[in-house]
């Protein structure tokens, strides 16, 4: 009757800091906490991190894993535990800090089959001198939103229309509507995209040939 009076449940046991360690190794944080003398403090917890290191090898060429380690000590001891660390102990304060707010990526919403990259690539390309280089990338950015404008809209596009979009873009800095070169034919975009279609008739194929299993 005694040991029936003994048992311990989940409901009344403290809550474990890091769960995937198990409750045995939460209880090996909380008798390093109050040994007394430090040296066998010491020598306690560096067994301990060889333990765990021990549970995660496929984690060993990790960076810094030897780090997470010990922090991952001190998360579990709730950082009541005194020992020598050979890494700088990171502070409950700061684990607990929330990050800031990521702002909204979307900085052009009227031309948003462009996507964002667009946009940072002419912000790269206006940052460099005039020349056969810049020119060569302007062109090169001009030709992949045609590319994007065709994916997402019509399935023809005037080069003037591109090259305005380009230049509302880019803040007036890259303007190829003078130049006497044009952009990739429509045609050759729109061969390689899949058509729709195509792709519902091999639907449409795929469900007749399937037959009925009982």
């Amino acid at each position: 009757m005694n040991e029936v009076f003994n048992l311990e449940y989940n409901t009344e046991r403290p809550k474990l800091f890091i769960p995937e360690y198990g409750r045995h190794f939460q209880k090996m944080v909380d008798h390093a906490v109050t040994i007394e003398d430090r040296d066998e403090r010491n020598r306690v917890a560096k067994s301990i991190i060889s333990v765990m290191g021990n549970l995660q090898p496929h984690l060993r060429d990790v960076p810094d894993f030897q780090h997470k380690l010990w922090d991952q000590l001190f998360i579990m001891s709730d950082f009541k535990l005194d020992v020598d660390s050979p890494f700088p102990i990171t502070s409950k304060e700061m684990l607990q800090q929330r990050p800031e707010p990521l702002d909204y990526p979307q900085n052009h919403p009227k031309y948003r089959f462009y996507g964002n990259n667009i946009k940072r690539m002419i912000d790269v390309a206006v940052e460099w001198e005039k020349g056969d280089m810049r020119s060569g990338l302007e062109y090169a950015i001009a030709n992949h939103m045609k590319k994007c404008y065709l994916t997402w809209n019509k399935d023809t596009v005037e080069d003037s229309v591109i090259f305005n979009h380009l230049k509302e873009l880019s803040d007036g800095q890259i303007d190829l509507a003078k130049s006497d070169e044009s952009l990739t034919e429509s045609g050759q975009f729109l061969k390689n995209r899949p058509s729709r279609s195509n792709n519902n008739n091999r639907g449409k194929k795929g469900q007749r040939s399937r037959k009925k299993r009982y």
